[in-house]
């Protein structure tokens, strides 16, 4: 068994295992996680064309009457619905993927980094389908009511399925990736990177630094920017709140195992 170099016990889980080990330990998980990806494809792709209908129902919704969407490829009808199913495949097995990371991981941290590092994996989870939920139900509606409501008169709208997907799915990702900010800024702080303190004395430039990410990642409209940005300011205090409880717990776990020892 190993010590760490900093003198503190190394886990009883971790034990001196080959490199050929912990890369075949690895590999497992990795097909694990493709075989999740691949049962959850096989599972959604007979209703893919249903749930292109459900994904695309805000924009269709704003249409002019008698309006709809088209296909400008002769392929798209095949592969815009394919697509949505991988990509939701995906994120179907996203708990399954990081279920087996975690085993992967899990064996080589200490006690009281397992009790902070599941309730932060769990919470990764439920925010990124947090994320991609608010797109859907209150970003789309908005962004897709203000581009079909200043058209110029007279041009009508024919929305592309595969340019409507890519469309979606970048704003899927966005969002996903920005509602993890929570689990970014404790994870700093753990890390020892920052502290609570630093943090909130540079709130003024993570504000800017909010409506120059929402700048980048939405459509160039004053709507979406905004519906990112201030969830991304909000999300950085709920980090900065946990991080400072996160932080004086770990300090409280090291201060018990140094008196057992």
């Amino acid at each position: 068994m190993s010590s760490a170099s900093d003198g503190h016990q190394a886990p009883p889980e971790q034990q001196e295992m080959p490199l050929i080990e912990h890369l075949l330990e690895l590999r497992n998980r990795l097909l694990k996680m493709v075989l999740a990806v691949i049962i959850c494809f096989a599972l959604i792709y007979p209703f893919a064309n249903e749930l292109y209908l459900l994904m695309s129902q805000p924009l269709r919704d704003l249409l002019p009457e008698g309006q709809m969407m088209i296909a400008t490829d002769i392929t798209s009808p095949f592969f815009a619905p394919l697509k949505l199913a991988l990509v939701l495949a995906v994120f179907a097995a996203i708990p399954i993927i990081l279920y087996q990371l975690w085993n992967f991981v899990a064996p080589g941290l200490y006690a009281h980094e397992k009790r902070l590092a599941f309730p932060l994996l769990f919470t990764s989870v439920i925010l990124f389908y947090g994320g991609a939920a608010f797109a859907y139900f209150v970003v789309f509606p908005l962004v897709f009511g203000f581009f079909t409501a200043i058209g110029p008169e007279g041009i009508v709208e024919l929305p592309d399925i595969s340019s409507y997907l890519n469309f979606i799915l970048k704003m899927f990702f966005a969002f996903g990736v920005a509602f993890e900010i929570p689990i970014a800024t404790v994870l700093l702080i753990l890390t020892g990177a920052t502290t609570p303190n630093d943090l909130a004395a540079k709130r003024p430039y993570v504000v800017v630094g909010c409506f120059i990410i929402g700048m980048l990642m939405t459509p160039p409209d004053i709507i979406s920017q905004t519906l990112l940005a201030v969830p991304m300011w909000i999300l950085f205090e709920f980090g900065i709140l946990f991080g400072r409880l996160a932080h004086k717990e770990r300090r409280n776990s090291e201060e018990d195992e140094l008196d057992v020892r």
